[in-house]
C-alpha cells in the first residue's frame, strides 16, 4: 500500500511535470519561430553540438527517435539552411556524416546562451546535491524517454 504522503507528492509531481513539459515544448516551438526554422530541427541542432564527434543520419534518427526517412529530411532542411554539411567518413566510405557549421549554428548558441544565463538562476539557490539529483533525474528521463519512444514505435497505432 503506498503512503498518502507520497501517493500525494506524486500527483503533485505528475501534475507538474506534464506542466513543465507542455512550457518547455511551447518554448522550444517560440525559439524555432525566432529562429526560422521548426522545432525539431533545433532540437537535432541541441543534439549534434552536444556530440563529440560528427553523426550518420542512422545516429540522428536514434538519438530523435525518427524514422531515418524523417531525419533524413530532417538534415536535408538543416543543410539548406546552412547548419549542417555532409561529409563522406574517412573509415567507411559509404557512410556520410552530417556535421554542424560552427558559423551558422553560432547564432542559435547564442540565443540559447543569452536564455540560458536566465534559466541557470532558478538553479542558483540549490546545493549541490539537489543539483546531483536534478542532474540524476534528469539522465534518467531522457533515458526512458528513449525507451519510451521504441515502445511507442513499434506498438500497432490505434484505429
Amino acid at each position: 500500500m503506498t503512503d498518502p504522503s507520497r501517493a500525494r507528492l506524486y500527483a503533485e509531481l505528475a501534475m507538474e511535470s506534464r506542466r513543465y513539459l507542455a512550457a518547455y515544448v511551447l518554448f522550444n516551438q517560440a525559439v524555432a519561430d525566432h529562429l526560422g526554422l521548426h522545432p525539431t530541427d533545433v532540437q537535432c541542432l541541441s543534439l549534434l553540438t552536444a556530440e563529440p564527434e560528427p553523426l550518420t543520419v542512422k545516429q540522428i534518427a536514434e538519438l530523435t527517435g525518427l524514422t531515418t526517412g524523417s531525419a533524413t529530411r530532417l538534415v536535408d532542411r538543416l543543410e539548406r539552411g546552412g547548419y549542417v554539411t555532409r561529409t563522406p567518413d574517412r573509415q567507411d566510405r559509404r557512410r556520410v556524416l552530417v556535421a554542424p557549421v560552427p558559423e551558422r549554428v553560432d547564432r542559435v548558441t547564442a540565443l540559447w546562451d543569452d536564455l540560458g544565463q536566465t534559466w541557470q538562476t532558478i538553479l542558483d539557490g540549490d546545493s549541490e546535491d539537489e543539483l546531483r539529483a536534478i542532474t540524476r533525474h534528469m539522465r534518467r528521463a531522457n533515458d526512458l524517454s528513449h525507451t519510451q519512444i521504441r515502445r511507442l514505435r513499434a506498438m500497432p497505432k490505434p484505429e
